[in-house]
């Protein structure tokens, strides 16, 4: 077996173990914050079946049977847990269908908008980065370092609307929210990818910055390389290291935008769904959610690890 095999299955094995502390992470605090919220939630669930016109005391408590709701919580939590171990996310409490069938169609949804997002913050961050890398402290520099701080204190929400006022509402270039086509894509995208690259295009100017400082940048000069076979072949893959790594790092607020994004363009995702859940009150899809998400952050990594080993030799010697 390769170096590279047996240290990527030693990663794998240890994202497996991740995984399933999340999963029990996850459950547990989705649940309990479920638990904390005021109200009834057999109330809240059957006015997200019936309608609030149709709603009554007797329909509520029906649904708090059928649920279980009468029941500790304890019990629920430990009914959710033995489910879970036989990989069954359980039924939606508001629609009643599968957790998973709802989870699996609007999962696409948000692996779409999220590629669109890395792919507008990788066509911004890396010509800007570069180029700033190659000549620190200029004033190409100094202008982009202020705008990647003013676009990262913006919030996601608050730079959405600001997209959809200007280039949906004004110019009207662009749809407003919802899913039709290729164009909804691109307002939100822009919107996550504008996050991401005001901080990336930081760390690939001075991944950049490092590499061309480097001592074996000037032996690569010296032995006789051009600028740009230098700078191809050596300075920019020493610097893909730390760029792909902290990928890994953005994927976080990746997560977290695309529930926010979400809910501003009504895009039809697991974001927008979570937050109908939990208004719902429909804790297994809230669990359901929320252990997608972590699941799907625990994946990421994964395969920002591998990438890592893969572009750079000496990890996969070490």
């Amino acid at each position: 077996m390769t170096p590279f095999a047996k240290a990527a299955l030693a990663t794998l094995a240890t994202r497996g173990v991740q995984a399933i502390i999340v999963a029990l992470i996850v459950g547990i605090v989705s649940f309990a914050m479920m638990q904390a919220l005021p109200g009834d939630a057999a109330y809240r669930i059957a006015a997200g079946r019936y309608g609030y016109d149709m709603m009554d005391a007797a329909s509520a408590e029906a649904v708090r049977i059928e649920l279980g709701l009468d029941q500790p919580a304890l019990v629920q939590m430990w009914t959710w847990l033995k489910a879970l171990a036989q990989f069954d996310l359980g039924t939606s409490a508001v629609y009643g269908t599968s957790v998973a069938e709802e989870i699996g169609a609007q999962l696409g949804y948000s692996l779409l908008l999220a590629a669109g997002a890395v792919i507008t913050s990788l066509l911004i961050a890396l010509p800007v980065g570069i180029v700033t890398g190659l000549r620190p402290g200029g004033v190409l520099d100094r202008m982009t370092l202020a705008v990647s701080i003013f676009l990262r204190a913006i919030p996601a929400f608050a730079l959405g609307i600001v997209l959809v006022l200007v280039f949906a509402v004004q110019l009207k270039l662009f749809p407003v929210a919802g899913f039709k086509g290729a164009s909804n894509l691109v307002l939100p995208s822009l919107t996550l990818g504008l996050g991401l690259a005001a901080v990336s295009n930081r760390v690939v100017r001075d991944a950049v910055a490092e590499a061309m400082s480097a001592d074996w940048r000037l032996f690569a000069r010296t032995k006789g390389l051009s600028a740009r076979l230098t700078l191809t072949r050596h300075v920019l893959r020493n610097a893909s290291v730390p760029v792909v790594a902290y990928i890994g790092v953005q994927l976080a607020y990746l997560i977290e935008g695309v529930v926010i994004v979400e809910s501003v363009f009504a895009w039809p995702g697991i974001g927008h769904a979570l937050v109908h859940a939990i208004f719902g009150r429909d804790i297994a899809m809230v669990q359901g959610t929320a252990l997608v998400l972590g699941l799907t952050y625990v994946a990421l990594n994964l395969c920002i690890d591998l990438a890592c080993r893969g572009i750079d030799p000496r990890g996969r010697a070490a």
